[in-house]
């Protein structure tokens, strides 16, 4: 009788450790375009922040700015 894929063994379970071992790379582009898909999409989300609230964004950046200004290495 064959063996059936029986997901609560252990060497059958799709955890991230069995899918880095065989997608190696793939895996690694794919959450490397994942990540600048959400950079993005992140960067999108703030420039409309900007857009919608000025003064807040005008204030955030003045903080910004001071905290730079006042920064030691």
């Amino acid at each position: 009788m064959a063996e059936v894929d029986n997901p609560d063994r252990p060497e059958n379970r799709d955890t991230w450790e069995n899918r880095d071992s065989r997608d190696g790379r793939d895996n690694d582009a794919a959450r490397r375009r994942r990540r600048a898909q959400f950079l993005r999409e992140l960067t999108e989300a703030r420039e409309l922040r900007d857009r919608v609230q000025p003064r807040r964004a005008k204030a955030a950046r003045l903080r910004r700015a001071m905290r730079m200004r006042t920064f030691r290495w």
